[in-house]
C-alpha cells in the first residue's frame, strides 16, 4: 500500500506540473474565466432589473411584493451556464491524459513499468480534476463576495454543495475522457470523441422522455445534466451521488483495462 501511494503521489505531482506549466491550459482557463465573469455580471444586472420591475409593478397595483431569493436564482443560473461551458472545456483537458503519452512513445514504458494501471489512472484523473477545481475557485470567491450582501444570509452549505455537484460532474466527464484518450494517439480525436460521448449522455434525458416507460426512465437516469440540475437546486439524492461515482469508477476501470491490454501485447 505504501508503494502504491508513493507511485500515485509521484505521478500526480508530475501531471499537475504539466497542467500548471502548459500555456494551452492557461489559455483555456483564461477564456473560461473571461466568459464566466461576463456572463455572471450580465446575469446579476439582469436579475436585479427584473426584481426591481416586479417590485414596482406590485407597488403600483397596491399589493405587497412576494420575497424573491435573488442569490439562489443567481447561483442556479450561473451554475447552469458553468455546467454547459464545462461540457465543452473538459474534453480539452482530458484529451492529452494518455494520447500524448502514446504519441511520444512513453505509454509503452508506462504500461510495462512496475506501477499499477490503477495508480496511474487515479493519479492522472486526480491531477486534472485538481486543475479544474483551481479554475472554479476564483469564480466561487467572487460569488461568495456577492452573496455577503444577501439578507437574510445565503446558506454556506447550499453554496458549497451546489459547487460540489459541478466538480463531481466534471470529474465524471474527465474520467470517461481519460479512457477515450487511452485509445488513440490523436489528442484531437480524443477531444472530439469525448465531446460526442458527453453530448449523448446529456441528450439521454430527452431521448428517455420521448421513449417513455421503464426504458425511458432508465435512459433519463443516466443523463448527466439532469442529475447536475437537481443537485444545483439543492435536491441532494443518493442516486445522484451513485451515478457520478459510477461514471468516475467506470472511466478509471476502462482506462486501467485499456493499458493492461497494451501491457499484455508488449509482454
Amino acid at each position: 500500500m505504501k508503494i502504491f501511494v508513493g507511485n500515485l503521489s509521484a505521478i500526480y505531482k508530475r501531471e499537475l506540473q504539466n497542467y500548471f506549466g502548459s500555456p494551452l491550459s492557461y489559455g483555456i482557463a483564461g477564456l473560461f474565466w473571461l466568459v464566466s465573469g461576463i456572463w455572471y455580471s450580465i446575469s446579476m444586472v439582469s436579475l436585479f432589473n427584473e426584481v426591481s420591475q416586479y417590485d414596482m409593478q406590485q407597488s403600483l397595483q397596491g399589493g405587497a411584493a412576494s420575497p424573491v431569493d435573488v442569490p439562489f436564482l443567481l447561483m442556479q443560473n450561473f451554475l447552469g451556464v458553468l455546467g454547459v461551458m464545462s461540457l465543452v472545456v473538459l474534453p480539452m483537458f482530458s484529451m492529452g491524459l494518455y494520447a500524448e503519452e502514446r504519441k511520444q512513445g512513453t505509454l509503452e514504458l508506462l504500461a510495462t513499468s512496475p506501477v499499477t494501471n490503477w495508480a496511474v489512472a487515479l493519479a492522472k484523473l486526480a491531477a486534472v480534476a485538481t486543475f479544474f477545481m483551481g479554475m472554479i475557485l476564483p469564480l466561487m470567491v467572487y460569488e461568495a463576495i456577492t452573496f455577503t450582501a444577501a439578507n437574510p444570509p445565503f446558506p454556506p452549505a447550499l453554496f458549497l454543495v451546489s459547487h460540489g455537484g459541478l466538480i463531481l460532474m466534471a470529474t465524471s466527464i474527465l474520467s470517461l475522457g481519460m479512457f477515450i484518450s487511452s485509445l488513440t494517439a490523436s489528442t484531437l480525436l480524443s477531444a472530439v470523441f469525448t465531446f460526442v460521448l458527453v453530448l449523448i449522455l446529456v441528450l439521454l434525458e430527452g431521448i428517455g422522455g420521448l421513449m417513455g416507460g421503464s426504458t425511458g426512465e432508465a435512459l433519463s437516469y443516466l443523463s448527466l445534466l439532469k442529475h447536475y440540475g437537481e443537485w444545483v437546486q439543492g435536491k441532494l439524492d443518493t442516486s445522484t451521488l451513485v451515478l457520478f461515482a459510477s461514471y468516475i469508477f467506470l472511466g478509471i476501470f476502462l482506462t486501467a483495462q485499456s493499458i493492461e491490454t497494451l501491457r499484455f501485447s508488449r509482454s
